[in-house]
């Protein structure tokens, strides 16, 4: 289903664009891992996806996404698991430490919410990687966020950057703050690159 779902969707956004993917040799070529992007609007999780074809990415998504119909479908046929944003407790990375033991990539979106303003990040997918035992992916989206931007044809562009790998000459929870400060720095770099493009 994801497959499906995925490529048909590749084929609608390529109507309004062809996606450029820089950098995409950065990704590890097997074992599980993160991977955490910038999060602007509801079109950078599709490209995203799309961009890492024919690998499956199994997104974090909030809970409220699973209560109606159709979005509940949609977050399924993503391949999407549900994570209580207000409460989060241990439960919260029992899901994606299970898919990444089995070798398979995790999506997080460290900024949480939609928003084009730097906000902090979340420290969700940094603990998932370091508890997981993975490096963490990250890349920068810059694009059309909505249905609008599409039909304006805005040129979607998503770069890769170097995996981060959690410190073994720190204690766990000093490894994670270097590890959240690593992930931010990336970003920034990401972005710069994005628009030197």
């Amino acid at each position: 289903m994801y497959h499906f779902a995925a490529y048909v969707v590749k084929i609608i956004l390529n109507l309004f664009g062809r996606i450029k993917v820089f950098q995409k040799e950065k990704i590890p070529a097997s074992g599980g891992y993160v991977i955490a992007c910038t999060h602007t609007g509801w079109v950078d999780i599709l490209w995203l996806g799309v961009s890492l074809l024919p690998v499956k990415i199994h997104y974090m998504a909030k809970k409220e996404l699973f209560q109606s119909g159709f979005t509940k479908w949609l977050m399924n046929a993503l391949n999407a698991f549900p994570v209580d944003r207000e409460n989060p407790g241990p439960s919260s990375i029992k899901t994606p430490r299970k898919l990444l033991k089995e070798g398979k990539v995790v999506g997080i979106f460290p900024s949480g919410t939609r928003t084009s303003e730097e906000v902090p990040l979340k420290r969700g997918a940094v603990t998932i990687a370091a508890y997981g035992k993975v490096p963490i992916v990250p890349a920068a989206y810059v694009g059309p966020n909505n249905f609008s931007d599409l039909l304006k044809r805005q040129k979607p562009r998503i770069i890769f950057g170097e995996p981060i790998y959690l410190s073994k000459d720190q204690p766990m929870k000093e490894a994670i703050e270097t590890m959240m400060v690593e992930l931010n720095d990336a970003f920034h770099h990401l972005q710069k690159q994005l628009k030197s493009n």
